[in-house]
């Protein structure tokens, strides 16, 4: 069995881990575009800050291709999938055949055509290591930084950079920070910790034009800078299975991760799949659903089956739970938000703390967590299981998060035992 994986992150290793729990012989080869040993992206902005090493960023020891027989290509794109002859054509003209494929492609920052963006020298986005070494090229303690985007990959950015630089000024469009995760309180509470530290926020903000070091806002206001990162957005990077497998904004795949294309299999931030505390299919670019997702596809890929909790009708593996989760600090300031912020509302401010839990149906939706996130866990069990609320003391959760709230059946499972 030949099975090629194109991507080498958190969902195209998890397609490694399932295939070898069931096919230990099969021929694995890891297409990538970059020169680099696996890593964990969300690491990158430790790395300009020093808390961790181009080593210690590897998302999986150093002989894990060896270990698991594989055959890593890097520096090399795929330039074409030949569904129908079952090869993929690569950028040094090379022809590789598959019996099963996996697109975890990935996704890739979005620029937007600003006017003027070819005048500024020293920019760069910020989604890869490559990234991050280009910026750490740019950084100087006298230099002003202007960062687009107040999400989280441009408030990460920040982090990594403030210690290295005079300045730093974040725009967004949006009128509170992180906009896609936090309501208005939540957004504020974490701004003024960011403003705290010296970063500097102009937000339902647009930027006009750029002019060398110069950017002009739509309201004729002007911001300075020195370095400029773009970090307003991503894109899932769909391509390759246009006209060959269906998309809408991601590449649709069903529970078992599944492309509509025969043996062409999909997972990661290229994909959308179903959230489960809103029934709606989404693009979760979120890195454990990615490696649980690349997991269930290679596992099926493999022709093995599911675990007891993890199987679809058929038996095969099945990834359907997954959910909107960011785990994230900013300056020791720590914030969990899942599911969607939906129902009825208990709200909580204590001890510098934030707490919203969004509730309807029987069901918890939602949560937002800053502060103290020790017990987070248990909220996003809740969502992520669609657990009928009525089972648990709910109120006793709400306020003391814990195991003794739900039913001796119930803590059993989440123990790891035998519900009776």
């Amino acid at each position: 069995m030949k099975y090629v994986i194109i991507g080498n992150s958190a969902a195209g290793i998890g397609a490694v881990e399932g295939i070898r729990q069931i096919d230990k012989q099969g021929e694995i080869t890891i297409i990538t575009n970059e020169p680099y040993h696996t890593y964990s992206r969300p690491l990158i902005s430790y790395l300009l800050l020093g808390k961790v090493t181009e080593e210690s960023m590897k998302y999986r020891g150093e002989n894990f291709y060896t270990d698991n027989n594989c055959t890593l290509l890097s520096n090399v794109t795929v330039t074409k999938i030949d569904s129908a002859a079952k090869k993929v054509i690569l950028s040094d003209s090379k022809q590789l055949p598959y019996d099963k494929l996996l697109v975890a492609a990935g996704s890739s920052p979005f620029v937007p055509p600003f006017d003027g963006l070819d005048t500024v020298q020293d920019k760069c986005t910020f989604m890869s290591l490559d990234d991050a070494k280009k910026l750490e090229s740019f950084l100087d303690q006298n230099k002003r930084a202007l960062i687009i985007g107040a999400g989280l990959i441009g408030l990460k950015c920040a982090e990594g950079i403030h210690r290295r630089v005079k300045h730093i000024t974040v725009l967004d469009l949006a009128p509170r920070i992180l906009s896609s995760i936090l309501d208005d309180d939540g957004a504020k509470l974490v701004q003024n910790h960011l403003e705290s530290k010296g970063v500097e926020f102009k937000l339902s903000a647009g930027v006009k034009k750029f002019d060398k070091k110069t950017a002009v806002l739509e309201n004729g206001e002007t911001i300075d800078f020195d370095i400029l990162v773009l970090a307003v957005g991503v894109r899932p990077n769909t391509a390759l299975l246009n006209g060959i497998a269906k998309i809408e904004r991601g590449i649709v795949v069903n529970e078992k991760s599944e492309t509509s294309a025969p043996d062409i299999y999909a997972a990661g931030d290229c994909t959308q799949t179903l959230d489960v505390s809103s029934g709606q299919n989404k693009i979760m670019a979120l890195l454990p659903n990615a490696y649980m997702q690349g997991e269930c596809a290679g596992i099926n890929m493999a022709g093995g089956g599911g675990s007891a909790e993890n199987r679809a009708a058929d038996g095969s593996a099945c990834f359907d739970k997954a959910i909107p989760m960011n785990a994230i600090g900013f300056f020791g300031l720590h914030i969990i938000t899942a599911g969607n912020y939906t129902g009825d509302v208990y709200a909580e401010n204590k001890d510098g703390g934030y707490k919203r839990l969004f509730y309807g149906d029987n069901k918890l939706n939602g949560c937002i967590i800053i502060g103290n996130v020790e017990k987070a866990g248990i909220y996003t069990s809740l969502i992520r299981e669609r657990t009928p609320l009525d089972r648990i003391d709910f109120a006793l959760v709400c306020e003391r998060p814990g195991l003794m709230a739900f039913t001796k059946e119930d803590r059993m499972v989440k123990l790891g035992g035998m519900a009776s």
